[in-house]
């Protein structure tokens, strides 16, 4: 899906992440990130935001929730990481990363709770009663006031397969006087939806979805119940793109993903501000009935991986068409096209979420000036593996 624009705008990852592999520096299966052009975008999204007036939250689970890149983003200006379900909010406390949003995607669970509310997420996302409940004791008995945000819908929303959650804009202005009068140690903070943009093909750009009505919706009827609504959560496909239209139509807090890597699904087609800065590495495993056979371990099911770059160096490899395994099967390969030479690289750049794969995280640094070296080589979930 980023190949194209891998190859065009950042070509020196692609020669880094060949030369990575064939030294034997890195083992297939395999995720390089351009830690140069990561953080360079997350200075344009940061910088586009604050000329813009809205607040930042950045989300890692895409990229493993990666706690060194946490760390830069938060030394950068960032005030806290999103932490899409209790493992992230759990690794990030850990590593001692501050929570801007924790609870959006996945609340925390009954037993969790407590240690969210005493680290002191700035918001965490709520969309049932009685988890604003469990957040009240556990702020009481903290002795704690702590910030939620309310996550929306009506029935014309989009939802995804299993995120379906949300209070009814029927029933807000019933459950946020609840909140005030039944819980005075919850404060409602804001207002939130998912996906608030998407990328629409036909027309080229990044458009606001039927969610942020509702949003903007949802904070008008917190208003009218003496609610200030200081954080209008509108995320998807947070770039400098999306934060002009932010700007433009009411949000006022961003969580930036994909964008930090330049692989929002704009990205594939268009040259914006940020440049692609990850790409996924494997090795030639075995040919089988006149296919090559690459490992794999990353497949994403949205990945809308198409193309690999294959071969022992990047003047002399070639480009082929990719069949990623069903989505019934574990991809324990990928399938290219023709026999190759065993112990080739393979080169792949699409859509991920490295959080729910196998795949190794490798940083690297020094890319862009010629002097590539891996700070550090992390599995999915953020841990950095032994003697790296």
């Amino acid at each position: 899906m980023f190949l194209h624009q891998t190859i065009k705008r950042n070509k020196k990852l692609i020669d880094t992440a060949f030369s990575l592999h064939q030294r034997g520096d890195i083992l297939p299966d395999s995720y390089v990130i351009d830690v140069d052009m990561f953080l360079e975008n997350a200075g344009k999204i940061l910088k586009k935001a604050r000329g813009s007036g809205i607040t930042l939250y950045f989300m890692l689970k895409q990229v493993g929730r990666n706690p060194y890149l946490a760390r830069e983003l938060v030394n950068m200006g960032y005030e806290g990481a999103v932490a899409v379900d209790f493992k992230e909010a759990m690794l990030m406390m850990q590593r001692g990363i501050p929570l801007g949003n924790a609870g959006h995607l996945v609340q925390p669970p009954r037993g969790f709770t407590e240690r969210l509310v005493a680290w002191g997420p700035k918001v965490i996302t709520v969309y049932s009663r009685e988890k604003v409940w469990e957040i009240e004791q556990a702020a009481a008995k903290l002795g704690k006031r702590q910030a939620v945000m309310l996550r929306v819908y009506e029935e014309s929303d989009r939802i995804y397969s299993g995120q379906s959650a949300g209070f009814p804009l029927e029933e807000l202005w019933e459950t946020a006087l609840w909140v005030k009068t039944r819980c005075p140690h919850v404060e409602i903070k804001g207002v939130t939806s998912f996906p608030c943009y998407f990328y629409d093909e036909a027309a080229g750009d990044i458009l606001p979805s039927k969610n942020l009505d509702t949003v903007l919706k949802g904070a008008g009827i917190l208003g009218t119940c003496g609610v200030e609504t200081s954080i209008i959560n509108t995320p998807s496909a947070t770039c400098c793109r999306t934060l002009e239209k932010m700007a433009r139509f009411g949000g006022t807090c961003g969580e930036p993903g994909h964008g930090l890597s330049g692989t929002t699904p704009i990205h594939a087609y268009q040259d914006l501000e940020e440049g692609p800065a990850v790409v996924y590495v494997s090795e030639i495993s075995h040919n089988f009935l006149g296919n090559g056979y690459c490992f794999g371990g990353g497949h994403y099911r949205r990945s809308h991986v198409s193309n690999a770059l294959v071969g022992r160096e990047p003047g002399t490899c070639r480009q082929v068409k990719v069949a990623p395994p069903s989505a019934e099967s574990i991809d324990y390969h990928f399938e290219l096209p023709g026999e190759s030479p065993v112990g080739d690289t393979v080169i792949m750049a699409f859509r991920f979420q490295m959080f729910v794969t196998r795949s190794d995280v490798v940083l690297v640094k020094g890319i862009q000036d010629g002097t590539p070296e891996i700070v550090g080589i992390y599995d999915s979930q953020g841990r950095k593996r032994d003697g790296c």
